[in-house]
């Protein structure tokens, strides 16, 4: 695996060579073309391969790997000593104007030079010669050419997948269910504790989950709030998590918050009120002493749901009572594994016999049943298929529960197509139980090189068919879908997350600081810093790997690393922004030259932008430095490679220059922009941008109507998001606010003066658009009425503070055909909906939050117009918060298909 994303990756390094307007470096051609065709004979070669070694690395693939390694240090240490001497003949030059100095004899500097190009000649010579034996050694092999996947494949795959629903199924008894239910809703008044035990991958969460989400426990409880623990855990996380899920407070509103202060904000709300508390995969006595002093002793039925592995641990949370989880009867197991391998189709009697060997050999392990039943899923289902992987099974069948279960998800690793194993394993870089944004998953495994372009795909397109893939297999699950039905947020259960780390130790695809390598960490590619890792022990690592080219920190500072120049991603972007962690990075450009992504906090942008022309491939650039006003450096025009521009801050974006002739075709998204003036130069240099987010402040002397040039985003004809800001006290600009037809999603939060009615016909009118949310601004007349033919692709519609909106009508039955989501949130003048939204077949839900009475009257009446047509079951279901004034409200209204919360924190 290591050496086939390895491979990938150098031709990376080749190709963006050959295809940059102004590469720092040229390559031989011929050494270019034998390079090609060595490495591609070497892909090909792996995509085939099967390796008979299982306990260590395969020594032939390593060999790929370290070659493949090798050409890449040649190629790119060139490249960091040809810009470090391009700045050292500026300095040079720089110092003879100033003081009239000789500066340094021209042949010396051109003997340097003549040299490193000797060099780099050689070396890659050496690398030549040595792929070429290997390429010998592979085809005297004579390996038997089994055929795992078909790289050459199309990617299709449904909006929900099979996996996520696989990976719901229930697999215990109602029994179960109905004893857990009635331990937490019984009348013993003081609090308990309720500890769910068992070994991983057995279903405890998910037990826990679907307890949570039952309708009688929203109805108990008056708050209910969910944390989870982990081996590794941070208090002040986890309390950050409880509080901000018991009172409705964003993260953000918490950050400045200590752990002593959440736990008082925690206990205080609690206090008097009959609360759940699930805590998630607990592992000590310790973890549950830090967090319940916070919970107060309620003599109300307050009740804690627990989750462990540690039956120990159960047995010192509650003496009387736990629920130990156990493993799966024959007849549970089969009807898993069928629906997980058929969905609602049943197994061929041909291979029913040799399947119910397979659901055998998995024990009754949840887990271990989804998994196999993923890999069967997506492959031929023939009895030869079958057998093999049968006989994979029942070899292991003698380990103990954890080893075997281990051994197990290995097999799910190996029978995955090599260009998803770096993909799989990636997944172990982040923090156990993290929510993943798979927006941010993309773009790293983009940066990190090991995508191979297909079929004419962009990388980000073929990142999100793997990732599908990974979600459709079950080692991937879904934490969160988007508003449109695509997945948001992913996880990996953390047994897969070990599988990943232990898998990568052996290769050596990335090495986690603080644990063993077998291969040492010199020769260590990726650096993964934990959370609350010693400082010292970074340093002490980060020294000693000189051939680092990516450092995955999400959770701290990231000190200087020795032989910076090689590094190619740096993200360091999640922790929590505090004074003692502004300044993340000193000088970044002027020594960090190879990096292709960088997402980092800061303290000054002018350590990103010193030198900043000098990151010659840089493709992705995220910061943020709130607070502070920066302006780009006009070079950023001539940096055609980049692909992702996201700022946080307060940043400008300067003109290029009519002199300037590069056009940043590869530019995706373009985010954080302050003032955004959308020119004819501007248009001309970003033809192919997806995303544009721009922030417009007042600066004074500008209120021109046609100063922004707003009329001119029609012409980024293949922009597909837009978010536009405005707090500024003008609003004509923003009337000549136009739209090219491609857009699928809109985001406008306006000054309260802007009238929305003047935007509304022409926004309405734009046929792909799925996402619309409105915030603030106001309607002039009251009113919002709509005609037929309107939104023709809507699937989320938000209004969000709109002021003075009363009427929202309509004149046709035929609004909205495709509307799935409407969220009505602070919207309190409003008096009426379209009772036609209850019509819409598509929809799933209509959530209101802190909305008049009135309209939430009229969304009840819609439910009873539709229960009087349907009856109770309908595909929709309507959801309500109110302030806790209206409690007399919510009695009245609660009922079947309407929710109603009343929020205990007003």
């Amino acid at each position: 695996m290591a050496a086939y994303a390895a491979l990938v990756s150098l031709m990376h390094i080749i190709d963006d060579l050959e295809r940059h307007h102004s590469p720092p470096i040229s390559l031989n051609k011929q050494q270019i073309q034998s390079l090609t065709e060595n490495v591609m004979f070497l892909q090909e070669f792996l995509e085939a391969y099967n390796s008979s070694v299982s306990e260590e690395a395969d020594p032939f693939e390593m060999r790929i790997a370290d070659v493949a390694y090798a050409a890449e240090d040649a190629i790119e240490s060139h490249i960091v000593a040809k810009i470090q001497l391009s700045r050292s003949r500026e300095t040079i030059r720089s110092r003879f104007l100033s003081c009239f100095r000789a500066p340094k004899d021209p042949k010396t500097v051109s003997s340097n030079h003549d040299d490193e190009e000797m060099k780099l000649f050689q070396d890659v010579q050496n690398m030549i010669q040595e792929m070429d034996q290997i390429k010998s050694l592979a085809m005297q092999r004579n390996t038997e050419k089994v055929v795992l996947h078909d790289t050459r494949r199309s990617f299709v795959f449904a909006s929900s997948s099979t996996g996520k629903n696989s990976s719901g199924m229930v697999v215990w008894s109602e029994g179960v269910l109905n004893g857990i239910l009635e331990r937490l809703v019984s009348d013993q008044r003081e609090p308990q504790v309720i500890p769910i035990t068992g070994m991983g991958g057995i279903g405890k969460t998910t037990l826990a989950k679907t307890v949570y989400s039952k309708k009688i426990i929203e109805q108990r409880f008056d708050v209910c709030a969910w944390a989870t623990i982990s081996q590794q855990y941070n208090t002040r996380e986890i309390l950050c998590e409880l509080v901000s899920q018991a009172t409705n407070k964003s993260k953000e509103q918490l950050s400045e918050k200590s752990e002593d202060e959440l736990g008082l904000e925690l206990y205080q709300h609690l206090i008097g009120r009959r609360f759940l508390i699930v805590m998630d995969d607990m592992w000590s006595i310790d973890a549950w002493d830090r967090i319940q002093r916070f919970f107060p002793e309620n003599e109300n039925c307050s009740r804690i749901l627990v989750t462990t592995r540690l039956l120990h641990l159960s047995s010192q949370l509650n003496n009387n009572y736990s629920l130990q989880m156990e493993f799966l009867d024959e007849v549970r197991s089969w009807e898993l594994f069928s629906k997980t391998v058929f969905g609602v189709g049943s197994c061929p009697h041909e291979l029913e016999k040799i399947g119910k060997k397979i659901v055998e050999n998995c024990r009754g392990l949840p887990l271990s049943i989804v998994v196999v039943g993923g890999i069967l899923r997506n492959r031929e289902h023939t009895l030869g298929v079958w057998e093999s992987i049968s006989q994979n099974l029942a070899s292991e069948v003698n380990l103990d529960n954890d080893k075997f279960c281990m051994e197990l998800l290995k097999i799910s690793y190996n029978h995955l197509p090599v260009y998803l194993k770096p993909c799989f394993l990636y997944m172990g870089v982040f923090e156990e139980d993290d929510s993943v944004r798979v927006s941010t998953l993309v773009k790293l495994w983009v940066s990190e090189g090991f995508l191979k372009p297909m079929n004419g795909k962009s990388l980000e397109t073929i990142a999100i068919e793997f990732l599908h893939d990974l979600v459709d297999r079950n080692l991937i699950l879904v934490g969160e879908m988007g508003s449109t039905g695509s997945i948001k947020f992913v996880k990996i259960h953390d047994l897969l997350r070990d599988l990943c780390l232990n898998q990568s130790k052996k290769d050596g695809f990335y090495h986690v600081i603080g644990q063993s390598s077998p291969r040492g960490i010199s020769s260590q590619r990726r650096v993964v810093i934990p959370m609350n890792t010693p400082k010292k022990k970074v340093l002490d690592d980060l020294q000693s790997m000189p051939r680092a080219r990516s450092i995955i920190s999400e959770y701290g500072n990231v000190p200087r690393i020795k032989n910076s120049g090689l590094l190619r991603t740096l993200h360091a972007y999640k922790f929590p922004y505090s004074e003692d962690e502004r300044h993340v990075i000193k000088s970044l450009a002027s020594q960090y030259v190879n990096l292709r992504h960088i997402a980092v906090r800061v303290g000054s942008m002018s350590s990103i932008f010193t030198s900043f022309t000098r990151l010659w491939n840089l493709h992705i650039l995220i910061v943020s430095c709130i607070g502070k006003e920066f302006t780009a450096p006009a070079e950023i025009w001539r940096m055609p490679q980049l692909r992702h521009i996201e700022m946080k801050g307060i940043f400008y974006l300067p003109e290029p220059s009519s002199d300037d002739v590069v056009i940043m075709e590869n530019l995706l998204v373009l985010e954080g922009i302050a003032n955004f003036k959308c020119s004819e130069e501007v248009v001309k240099r970003i033809p192919n941008i997806k995303k544009l987010g721009i922030n417009f402040i007042w600066r004074g002397g500008i209120e021109q109507n046609d100063y922004y040039c707003l009329n001119n985003i029609k012409r980024l004809c293949k922009l597909e998001s837009l978010f536009v800001l405005c707090w500024s006290s003008f609003t004509a600009s923003l009337y000549v606010l136009t739209f090219p037809q491609s857009l699928k999603k809109l985001t406008l939060e306006m000054n309260r003066g802007f009238e929305w009615e003047k935007m509304l016909e022409k926004i309405g009118a734009l046929p792909l658009l799925e996402k619309f949310k409105l915030s603030y601004g106001c309607f002039g007349t009251g009113k919002w009425e709509m005609v037929e033919g309107q939104f023709p692709s809507l699937k989320y519609l938000e209004l969000g503070l709109c002021r003075r909106l009363k009427h929202w009508t309509a004149e046709s039955n035929s609004i909205f055909p495709r509307l799935e989501k409407l969220h009505l949130l602070y919207m309190v003048g409003l008096k009426e909906i379209p009772t036609q939204i209850g019509d819409i077949p598509t929809l799933q839900k209509i959530w209101m939050e802190f909305c008049g009475e009135s309209a939430v009257m009229c969304a009840k009446e819609i439910v009873e117009e539709q229960v009087e047509l349907q009856g109770e079951d309908l595909p929709f279901h309507v959801q309500v918060r109110l302030p806790r004034k209206n409690e007399a409200l919510v009695q009245r209204l609660a009922g079947p298909n309407f929710e109603v919360i009343c929020n205990s924190s007003s």
